[in-house]
């Protein structure tokens, strides 16, 4: 079949099953409020086991990103990321999910050519513009206010 691409595009249009975009909002925005109940759950946790302000500021997103890790081995948060869309995105479990998620996928392939050559297929454009926009914006600062 030979197309232009405005026919491709109006061919594909036709095809596609419209998105319910005001269900996918009400789940996205459920969905990340109980990551973020379950995140302020655990600070209350901790806090009442006895641990500072700092520890226990310190080991929450340690364990949301340990169950966001896990949930990804054990095949769970892809289902949940499936009806939830992207309230599993709530930042520090989406990036572990998307760390773990390349290197569970090719450690058949190895330590080195698979999870650690992998690790960082998704993440590592976020690392490298984030980390380059932090250093732009110091610069920024140094330069225009002398600090």
């Amino acid at each position: 079949m030979d197309m232009t691409n405005k026919e491709y595009g109006k061919y594909v249009e036709k095809k596609a099953a419209p998105s319910p975009t005001p269900k996918n909002l009400a789940w996205a925005f459920v969905t990340g409020g109980l990551i973020c109940t379950l995140g302020q759950g655990l600070l209350n946790l901790y806090r009442s086991m006895g641990l500072s302000e700092t520890s226990a500021s310190i080991a929450v997103p340690v364990t949301l990103i340990f169950l966001a890790v896990l949930f990804t081995g054990l095949g769970w948060f892809d289902k949940l990321a499936k009806h939830a869309g992207a309230g599993t995105l709530v930042p520090i479990t989406g990036f572990a999910n998307a760390m773990a998620s390349p290197a569970l996928e090719f450690r058949s392939e190895g330590l080195i050519m698979g999870v650690g050559a992998k690790l960082f297929v998704i993440a590592g454009p976020v690392l490298v513009y984030g980390i380059s926009a932090s250093v732009i914006y110091g610069l920024l600062l140094v330069l225009l206010t002398g600090n």
